[in-house]
């Protein structure tokens, strides 16, 4: 039987591929957050993943608060490009397959078409940068692995705009949204079904894929798409990024080009509208 390690199991893509790995029982599957395995601790971390000793490694840890990240430089670093440096080592030198979850933050923002994953990386903030040396510490020390950039991840689990937004509209009378920010949400549910598909496909084609929901949208009408979905009575207003500065940059436009995970793994990739409308659901009865 073959083992499945995933980091970061207490994330929202974590937590997500928790909920999907019943229907996977031909894996034996290892969880780890934190406490099981620190990915800050470089020193350990060779030890403790030839314990465990998996055929496969789903990589969802990363410092993804993005803000925080412009002061905490040296954490962010080690987390998004370091570690990822040592589990790409190890997985070339242990035969194991390793699937690390990357970002559009890579991009600067100034395309005007959806990006393939040949365009140019140009990150603008401290996030984006770590997150650019991990994948470029991937690919060197392990060229057999695959790397999935995605954008706007969401999920029942966890703190998120979806989550924000809908109690937010609940308290308030009117909100303030960023309408010049262009890209696709991603529901965490529909990426773990992504990566399970590329896991259990018969081919392992390394390499850089990208995958978010279909659609594209500022974060102005993703707030709509949630007050419509929830019914929320809150009058929405759209915004400039300017005039809701943030401590990190974020790039304006990060849409991304899904045709090669498509073409490869023939992954189906749903309309955010039909997802966000299926994580709103759950979260309501919850």
């Amino acid at each position: 039987m073959k083992k499945i390690l995933v980091t970061g199991a207490k994330g929202q893509l974590g937590s997500e591929l928790q909920v999907l790995a019943s229907n996977y029982p031909l894996f034996e599957w290892v969880f780890t957050d934190r406490g099981e395995l620190d990915l800050s601790d470089l020193v350990h971390l060779e030890t403790v993943l030839s314990k465990i000793d998996p055929q496969f490694i789903i990589n969802c840890a990363a410092q993804t608060a993005v803000d925080r990240a412009e002061t905490e430089v040296a954490l962010s670093d080690l987390l998004n490009h370091q570690a990822v440096a040592v589990l790409a080592q190890w997985t070339h030198a242990n035969d194991c397959k390793l699937i690390h979850v990357s970002t559009d933050y890579v991009f600067d923002g100034i395309a005007s078409n959806a990006l393939t994953e040949t365009a140019q990386p140009n990150p603008i903030n401290v996030y984006g940068v770590t997150k650019l040396a991990g994948e470029k510490a991937c690919l060197e020390l392990n060229p057999n692995s695959i790397i999935i950039r995605t954008s706007w991840v969401y999920s029942s689990f966890g703190n998120n705009f979806v989550k924000t937004m809908s109690r937010l509209m609940q308290e308030k009378e009117s909100l303030n949204v960023v309408n010049d920010q262009i890209g696709s949400p991603t529901y965490a549910a529909d990426l773990a079904q992504a990566i399970m598909t590329i896991v259990t496909n018969n081919t392992w084609q390394a390499g850089i894929y990208h995958f978010s929901n279909e659609g594209e949208i500022s974060w102005y009408e993703f707030a709509l798409a949630i007050q419509e979905i929830g019914k929320f009575d809150c009058a929405i207003s759209g915004i400039p990024s300017a005039a809701y500065p943030t401590p990190a940059k974020r790039p304006q436009y990060s849409l991304l080009d899904k045709s090669k995970i498509k073409q490869v793994y023939g992954v189906v990739v749903p309309d955010y509208k039909g997802s966000l409308r299926g994580c709103m659901k759950l979260l309501r009865s919850e």
